[in-house]
C-alpha cells in the first residue's frame, strides 16, 4: 500500500506542474516555462524513481534517471538551483547516482530482479522502456533546444513527443496494471493538447506580425 502512496504523490506533483503551467500559458496566451513547473518535475521525478525502485520497474527508473538531470538543469538556468541549501542539492544530486552504484555492485541480482521477474515479462520491460525513452526524449529536445537559445523553453516539439510517450506509457500501464501510471499520464493529455493550441496560436499571431 506505501508504494502506491509513494507513487500516487509522485503523480500528484506531476500533475500540479502541468496545471500552473497550464493556467500560466493560458494567462500569458503563449506556452511558458516557469521555475514551479521544473520545481514539481523534480520532486515527482524524485518520487517516482523511488517508486520504480519499489516496484521493480525498470522502464520508470530509465526514464526518470534521464530526465531528472535536466529539470536540475533547467532550475540552475532559471537561478533557483543556486537558492536551494547544498545539504539538500547534495542529496537530490547523489540519491540516483548511488541507486546505480548499487545496481552496477549487485549486477547479477539486478539482472534477476529488473529483466527475468516472471510478473512483468521481458517483452513488457522492453515496451515499457520504449515509452519511457521517447517520453524522456522530450526533454532531451527541451534541453538542446533551451541551451542553444541560452534560456528555458517548453518548445512545441515537447509537447507532441509528449503526446507520442505517453501514449506508450499508458498503455503498458494497462498491460501492467499500473494505475499510477495510467491515471498520471491520463491527467497530462488535456494540457499537451492544450499547449500545442496555444503554441499554434501564438506562432500565427506573430507571423501576422
Amino acid at each position: 500500500m506505501m508504494i502506491y502512496v509513494v507513487g500516487f504523490l509522485a503523480q500528484a506533483f506531476f500533475s500540479a506542474r502541468i496545471l500552473f503551467q497550464w493556467i500560466l500559458s493560458e494567462r500569458a496566451h503563449k506556452v511558458v516555462s516557469p521555475t514551479i513547473y521544473w520545481v514539481l518535475s523534480m520532486l515527482g521525478s524524485y518520487l517516482l524513481f523511488m517508486y520504480g525502485w519499489l516496484r521493480d520497474d525498470f522502464s520508470i527508473i530509465l526514464g526518470q534517471s534521464i530526465a531528472y538531470y535536466i529539470y536540475i538543469w533547467n532550475l540552475y538556468e532559471k537561478g533557483a538551483w543556486s537558492r536551494v541549501h547544498w545539504l539538500i542539492r547534495s542529496l537530490l544530486l547523489l540519491t540516483p547516482l548511488a541507486a546505480f552504484t548499487y545496481m552496477l555492485w549487485n549486477g547479477n541480482a539486478f539482472i534477476q530482479t529488473f529483466f527475468r521477474n516472471d510478473q512483468v515479462p521481458l517483452w513488457l520491460v522492453i515496451f515499457g522502456s520504449l515509452g519511457q525513452v521517447i517520453f524522456t526524449l522530450r526533454f532531451i529536445y527541451q534541453w538542446f533546444y533551451s541551451y542553444r537559445r541560452k534560456e528555458s523553453i517548453l518548445p512545441m516539439g515537447f509537447w507532441i513527443i509528449s503526446l507520442v510517450g505517453s501514449s506508450i506509457i499508458i498503455a503498458y500501464g494497462i498491460f501492467h496494471l499500473d494505475p499510477v501510471l495510467i491515471l498520471g499520464q491520463s491527467v497530462g493529455f488535456v494540457a499537451y493538447f492544450r499547449n500545442i493550441m496555444i503554441g499554434r496560436r501564438d506562432a500565427k499571431i506573430k507571423a501576422n506580425g
